[in-house]
């Protein structure tokens, strides 16, 4: 299984399901819709953890950066080097 999400979309995705979280467990959002929002959160929260959608595969989406975007750092003399989640060793 190739990792088909970026860090944005990830950390997008747990917020979404700690805000899901947070609405049905303070009784703000209850009954179905409720427990789809528990539900959809904890799908979330799974597809962060291990960096893939099986929806995106469907699509043809992909949100994971490029394997080159450490040499736009180092072309553009920046001292940092970014540890880039998607790339398989």
């Amino acid at each position: 299984m190739k990792k088909n999400m970026g860090n944005a979309d990830r950390i997008i995705r747990l917020l979404l399901a700690a805000v899901f979280a947070v609405l049905y467990f303070t009784n703000t959002v209850t009954g179905t819709f409720g427990i789809i929002l528990l539900v959809l959160g904890a799908v979330f929260v799974l597809t962060s953890l291990i960096s893939f959608c099986p929806l995106y595969t469907i699509v043809g989406l992909n949100t994971c950066p490029a394997k080159n975007n450490n040499d736009f750092f180092l072309k553009n003399r920046f001292l940092i080097s970014l540890p880039l989640h998607c790339q398989q060793p």
